[in-house]
């Protein structure tokens, strides 16, 4: 893990997030090297500072892509703009509920990525995907090299990441090179869902992933019997549940198991492990739509997976950070020991050798995102090999 800020976890984190997202070590410096006081702060103060150096970067990053358009160059102007929606995301992601201008900014993010994905000529597009009377947005991203309907692996969030932020790690393109597309949705609790139309959180998560699968049933290049299901973070929770009471699903795939959530709130209460976001405990009550603590700690109590996954009667990957210092690493023991029905049920820790060892592998997510991916291939009918059929 690269820690800038020897005694900020949660900013740690976002660096090392906004890296993997594709960040310039050059701008990661410019950026952080004004906060090394503001990184001692409270979180209110510190946030503020953090956001103020990364929405410059990020604007310069917007001027010199108008100036890249303007010229005729928009493959470097897309460029520039995806990495300044980076920023943005970072910078948003810290921020308090309810934060002034917060809304703007995710909205400002939101154009800047979605110009960035057209301009850089990139094949990722927007969706919607109906559900009660709204949508689900969602980034779909095609297989190459497919004639005919493809695979596909549905990737849903953590707490707080977004659609946006799983394509930029890049487990996506890394599917799109083995023949399986990708859809990366933001379901209920996350990304646009929560910040745009108010969508909280909820444990039944086979409830969302059933009108995801539904819709991809009627998409000529999809396969319906190849539609698989990863999750990070909080995904791991959230993945097992949805394939265990959704037949449809035809693999799954935690990145970071979650087994039981709610003992992890129990410890967090206790002040051990270590936060993901700053003001905690209002992100997750504003996430799960409670009206206080004691409100949360019920829902929480719904948060597990024990008695479920015997359910499971399809191939599944459990992977984890050996020194994930978030979600212990027992907890990923637990998954995989009750997937008892699993045809093909596999437990991988990624440790000092293989790299990965943090939560979710936010530390070094090529070598993580690979196994997953060459995993997914081979269980979906996609390619782990250049010529190789998919």
């Amino acid at each position: 893990m690269f820690k800038y800020f020897p005694t900020n976890y949660v900013w740690n984190l976002s660096v090392n997030l906004s890296i993997e997202m594709g960040a310039r070590m050059g701008e990661i410096e410019e950026m952080c090297a004004p906060l090394q006081d503001a990184a001692k702060a409270p979180d209110a103060a510190g946030t503020q500072a953090f956001r103020e150096t990364w929405i410059r970067m990020a604007d310069k990053l917007v001027s010199l892509a108008q100036e890249d358009e303007e010229r005729g160059r928009l493959i470097s102007a897309g460029e520039k703009l995806i990495r300044a929606a980076n920023y943005m995301l970072t910078a948003e992601r810290l921020l308090a509920h309810g934060s002034e201008g917060r809304v703007a900014l995710y909205q400002r993010f939101l154009a800047a990525f979605a110009k960035g994905l057209d301009l850089s000529g990139s094949p990722c597009r927007r969706v919607e995907i109906p559900y009660e009377g709204t949508h689900l947005s969602a980034l779909y991203v095609p297989a190459e090299g497919v004639d005919g309907p493809a695979p596909l692996l549905v990737q849903v969030n953590g707490l707080d990441s977004t659609k946006e932020m799983k394509f930029l790690v890049g487990l996506p393109t890394w599917l799109a090179k083995r023949g399986v597309a990708s859809l990366i949705v933001d379901q209920p609790g996350t990304g646009e869902a929560l910040r745009l139309q108010g969508l909280t959180a909820r444990f039944d998560s086979e409830h969302w992933a059933s009108r995801v699968v539904d819709w991809l049933e009627t998409r000529p290049d999809v396969d319906p019997k190849r539609i698989g299901m990863e999750g990070v973070s909080l995904g791991g929770y959230y993945c097992p549940r949805a394939v265990a009471f959704e037949p449809r699903f035809a693999c799954g795939v935690v990145w970071g198991a979650n087994h039981d959530w709610r003992d992890v709130q129990k410890k967090r209460l206790a002040r051990e492990g270590n936060f993901p976001v700053p003001h905690y405990w209002s992100h997750v009550m504003w996430v799960w739509g409670a009206k206080d603590m004691d409100d949360f700690m019920t829902i929480a109590e719904k948060v597990h997976l024990n008695g479920i996954l015997d359910r499971i009667r399809v191939p599944f990957l459990v992977t984890h950070g050996e020194k994930d210092s978030q979600i212990p690493l027992q907890w990923a023991h637990a998954t995989y020991d009750q997937l008892v029905n699993s045809p093909k049920r596999e437990l991988k820790i990624f440790d000092e050798r293989t790299g990965g060892v943090q939560h979710s592998s936010f530390d070094n997510s090529a070598n993580a995102g690979a196994y997953i991916a060459d995993w997914v291939a081979e269980i979906l009918g996609g390619r782990t090999a250049r010529g190789g059929k998919a």
